[in-house]
């Protein structure tokens, strides 16, 4: 009997082993195989498939070398450093080719004109976001980003008087070093002043009363950061779900989403007070009270998922925003000399308000090329919902799509010769018409229905923060200044920027 028992148990134990093999030979040989030569049939090549590993050890290697790569100041081509892989293979394979993500099929989309407008004006869900691992999940949320119409413009106003009364209390920080200094002028590390600003506003907007709560989560945000981008120039690695940085990633996740749920119960216990709030919180709560056919709005755990989006896009991208167009205004002075005429003409010595910062045009153009040459987010990627007929390519459902955005806005056949110069006068007649026949090819906020909703906002206080410091100091970059950009989601200064500032006013 025990025998028998035995054999039973070991004839299932083979069929299981059997089975899982035959799944992994699947999976990671014969599936990879057989896309492969499905794309090499209609013309699309690539490097070629690894077992397991796929194309991450040349990924990782290309990025190794280029973050030994420190550019002359004067060169916006940081490329080399970011995405080496993608202009290797675009010179080797053209602008549409496969690449290998682990097992996961993944065709880099760089035809701007016709592919990647079919990506993202898709409205039926076929291309869902892809957040390639968890980390990135845990520290972005799923939320929106920001509030959008009517409600947009119910608290413009208001954010515009938050972004400048704290960039005032930055400045008038920067201007009190430099009256200490004999030579009335002082060095400043902006990307680090630019980060705590900008969080400082997010904290103010999206959490007002609660300014000093909201603050906290932004520690652990960080360390979420941190973790999803551990080493720059390097590629993450894939981590089982048990290792130690992923259990640190879920005790951060649920440290962030205590934080903000006992925020949010706040506020409701309150309500009957103080009502929800004059902030973005208070939107979601109003909104999560409604209900519409029976359902509500939005859930709790949606309000969640919108303030951790909130937090790290509106804060992040923005920083650095301001971050790269001062640089470029430091190396470019006849520009920064010809906003400063447009400021002072537009505003005076008066704090900036949304009706003056909309007649800001050169400051605005200048915003667009920063943009361009030093796009926030340098990569969009996409899954495939199910089988789907991309340009002329037939693609398998499961396939992942990445778009270069760095790699496209130095694209010459859209941009022209001087895709690589910084040229603000590009945008004169605004964005649509930006890469002359080529619409709308300005994708550092995305474009279509899933386009980044936080542009106005992160539009509106870059405008305004750039106009008060050009009414207020003139300023240089430091000799310290080390031109090596990077890429931690967002792309930064390796280094910081390091200027030397000076007051205008006495």
């Amino acid at each position: 009997m025990d025998v028998s028992i035995g054999s039973v148990m070991g004839a299932l134990l083979a069929v299981l082993v059997s089975t899982l093999l035959i799944r992994v030979l699947f999976l990671l040989v014969w599936k990879p195989y057989a896309v492969s030569r499905w794309f090499r049939g209609q013309g699309v090549g690539g490097p070629s498939y690894r077992f397991f590993v796929g194309s991450l050890p040349e990924i990782k290697r290309m990025k190794a070398a280029g973050s030994k790569i420190i550019l002359d100041v004067g060169s916006h081509d940081f490329i080399p450093i970011v995405q080496p892989q993608y202009r290797k293979w675009v010179a080797d394979y053209g602008k549409t080719f496969l690449y290998w993500f682990g097992a996961v099929p993944t065709i880099c989309v760089a035809e701007v004109v016709d592919l990647v407008k079919q990506v993202l004006a898709e409205r039926t869900g076929l291309f869902p976001k892809d957040y390639l691992n968890a980390n990135m999940e845990a520290l972005l949320g799923k939320g929106l980003v920001l509030t959008n119409g009517e409600e947009w413009k119910r608290h413009r106003k208001e954010m515009c008087v938050v972004m400048a009364d704290l960039a005032l209390g930055m400045m008038q920080q920067w201007q009190s070093q430099i009256q200490q200094d004999t030579n009335h002028e002082a060095e400043i590390e902006l990307c680090s002043e630019f980060s705590e600003l900008t969080s400082d506003v997010i904290a103010h907007t999206a959490f007002g009363s609660s300014y000093k709560e909201g603050k906290e989560v932004f520690v652990a945000q960080k360390e979420l950061q941190e973790l999803a981008f551990p080493a720059p120039g390097c590629l993450r690695k894939l981590k089982l779900p048990t290792s130690k940085s992923s259990r640190r990633v879920e005790k951060l996740d649920q440290k962030v989403r205590s934080m903000l749920m006992a925020i949010i119960e706040g506020r409701l216990a309150e309500k009957d007070t103080n009502g929800y709030g004059n902030d973005l919180l208070g939107l979601m709560l109003e909104a999560h009270a409604l209900e519409q056919e029976g359902h509500q709005m939005l859930t709790t755990q949606e309000i969640v998922d919108e303030c951790k989006t909130f937090f790290f896009a509106g804060q992040d991208t923005t920083s650095h925003l301001l971050t790269w167009t001062m640089f470029l205004l430091s190396r470019y002075p006849e520009w920064q000399h010809k906003l400063r005429e447009e400021v002072l003409r537009e505003c005076g010595n008066a704090v900036p308000n949304p009706d003056m910062v909309t007649k800001l045009k050169l400051v605005n153009m200048v915003l667009l090329e920063s943009l361009r040459l030093y796009s926030p987010v340098v990569l969009i990627r996409r899954g495939t919902g199910s089988d789907i007929q991309l340009g002329s390519i037939r693609v398998p459902k499961g396939t992942m799509l990445s778009i270069p955005i760095a790699l496209l806005h130095r694209d010459k056949d859209v941009w022209g010769h001087d895709a690589d110069e910084f040229n603000p006068a590009r945008f004169e007649h605004g964005v649509s018409k930006g890469a002359g026949n080529h619409p709308n090819a300005l994708l550092s906020f995305s474009q279509g229905p899933r386009a980044c909703i936080g542009q106005n906002f992160a539009m509106l206080e870059a405008r305004i923060g750039i106009a008060m410091i050009l009414q207020r100091f003139s300023f240089e970059l430091s000799a310290k200044y080390v031109h090596a950009p990077k890429e931690a989601i967002t792309l930064m200064p390796k280094f910081g920027l390091p200027m030397i500032l000076r007051n205008l006013r006495d």
